[in-house]
């Protein structure tokens, strides 16, 4: 997109940036380059030829520059899948005997990821409370070199202090990554809070149509660039088909998310007044611990809630057998809405006790809320929940 337009909404934005210009043939919609490799250039350096695993097909260079627009980066790399993105960035930024910190509460398979498999690599972690500066000053080392943490977490819906982790990252010289996937770019921006560099699974919002999966990973062009390097030897491509669809499905990323943090916000005040339901967790709500700066660092709050059911697991599992409209099935983001417990899903893989500590009970529901009518999907709740019998 031209700088004449930068100024314009999101809403515009998410149409048109990234765009050829001028069009390829004419064609109002790009159409997808199914080819592996492209005519080289003398004196073309390597990360440069233009070649299909090194993601720069004319299909990733458009789908490249939408989404450093709508993120307010200098430039966007897509990857194969949201892991590949966190994986490829963390070792961009970290090397064998570095240490990072990490916020307490995050996804499973980053946990796992951090628990796991960068130990492998001789990479350390320590996780902290986002509620205390005091733990982070506490856990650093002198090879700590970067802080990973999420804009709003999975499945409990925290919201830490952004701006000063961003701060605290750069003032002991830390990386800063953030995983920007339930916000989105509508909802936040976290490079202008100083965050360096957004990460997302492009498989939720961002395409928003449940039928590829993909990652994001955005910030300056020499982090950008670092990370490209990284991702062009573990070939974590995306195909161009997959960028095709995706660069689609953003074109809507407003519109979709609008009306999914207006429903999700219905839903979690009907919930949360509902006698089968002990606890909603939802930053939009003012029982929500984290409201206030939600409000302040959010322009929205996200199409996702989790609830406690009163019935704990038994309650919860037979209140999921008799929703009609909402379908059990794992990922978010998409315009269905789906339901899952995460002690059996997101979170499978930490240990009961792991799971309790960050405050995972069995009978909590996450509900990723579609673009569905708000009243459709309630009465389709109350129903399951008025007949689910109790523990």
């Amino acid at each position: 997109m031209t700088a004449r337009r930068r100024d314009l909404s999101i809403l515009t934005r998410a149409v048109h940036a990234g765009e050829p210009e001028p069009r390829v043939e004419g064609a109002l919609v790009q159409p997808v380059f199914q080819t592996s490799t492209y005519e080289t250039a003398e004196d073309t350096g390597y990360h440069d030829i233009p070649y299909l695993r090194l993601n720069n097909s004319p299909n990733h260079v458009a789908l490249h520059r939408k989404l450093a627009d709508l993120e307010g980066a200098e430039d966007a790399l897509v990857t194969s899948s949201g892991m590949a993105a966190i994986y490829t960035a963390l070792l961009s930024v970290l090397d064998s005997g570095d240490h990072l910190l990490a916020q307490r509460g995050l996804y499973g398979g980053t946990h796992t990821l951090l628990t796991q498999d960068l130990p492998a690599l001789g990479i350390g972690c320590d996780f902290v409370d986002l509620q205390d500066a005091d733990e982070w000053r506490a856990a650093l080392r002198p090879n700590t070199k970067a802080f990973y943490i999420e804009t709003i977490t999975n499945p409990l819906l925290n919201v830490g202090d952004l701006p000063g982790v961003a701060a605290f990252a750069r003032e002991h010289g830390l990386a800063s990554l953030i995983d920007n996937t339930l916000a989105s770019p509508v909802n936040c921006n976290p490079l202008a809070l100083g965050f360096d560099l957004v990460l997302h699974s492009a498989t939720k919002y961002l395409n928003g149509h449940s039928d590829l999966v993909a990652g994001v990973i955005a910030g300056s062009g020499a982090l950008v660039s670092r990370c490209k390097h990284k991702l062009d030897h573990f070939g974590g491509t995306l195909d161009p088909h997959a960028c095709f669809l995706l660069q689609r499905g953003m074109k809507t990323l407003p519109l979709r998310v609008a009306q999914q943090n207006a429903t999700t916000l219905a839903l979690a005040g009907f919930l949360e007044s509902h006698d089968a339901v002990s606890g909603v967790y939802y930053p939009g709500l003012a029982s929500h611990p984290d409201h206030d700066r939600a409000r302040n660092l959010l322009r929205g709050f996200g199409g996702m809630l989790s609830f406690d059911h009163a019935g704990g697991g038994r309650g919860a599992r037979e209140m999921i057998r008799r929703l009609e409209l909402v379908t059990r099935a794992v990922s978010l983001g998409g315009v269905e809405t789906l339901v899952t417990m995460p002690a059996a899903s997101s979170h499978a893989g930490l240990s009961p006790a792991e799971r309790r500590e960050i405050g995972i009970g069995d009978g909590l529901v996450r509900l990723a809320v579609g673009i569905e009518g708000a009243d459709d999907l309630a009465a389709d709740l109350e129903r399951a929940l008025s007949v689910a019998e109790p523990a």
